[in-house]
């Protein structure tokens, strides 16, 4: 299965909360069965790379997965932001990754905390042993 494409466009450190439906027709009259489904999302900086954070997620039935993001998982999202999917794992075994898509985050003013820069590399001293030793001349 291709996923769906579902972009998130997050603000750091703000509480988000997402509710999905899903259907086992086109017209969306018969809900799918997602009785013994475990759901998992996750956010990364690339696909296949570093795991940023897990979303809370829950099966609401008959057809409804609910997915958030808690203040203190959100203060955890890079300025650059990444990428995410959902998946579902089926009592069979089977897994589908019905929606995923790139995350976009704005970084917050309220309650935020300055971005660390290093600083510039000091250049070494001389030690006392290979310090030049100046003689006043007369």
């Amino acid at each position: 299965m291709i996923p769906g494409d579902f972009p998130l466009v997050l603000y750091h450190g703000d509480t988000a909360h997402w509710q999905f439906r899903f259907w086992a027709d086109a017209a969306k009259t018969v809900p799918a069965n997602l009785a013994g489904v475990t759901v998992k999302a996750e956010l990364r900086d690339t696909p296949g790379g570093n795991l940023i954070l897990t979303f809370a997620t829950a099966v609401l039935p008959p057809n409804t997965v609910r997915m958030d993001l808690t203040p203190a998982a959100a203060m955890a999202l890079p300025d650059t932001g990444g990428a995410w999917d959902l998946q579902l794992t089926y009592p069979s075994g089977d897994v589908a990754t019905p929606l995923a898509g790139l995350v976009e985050v704005t970084m917050d003013v309220t309650d935020s905390r300055p971005l660390v820069t290093p600083a510039p590399a000091r250049p070494a001293t001389a030690s006392a042993a290979t310090r030049p030793v100046l003689r006043r001349v007369r």
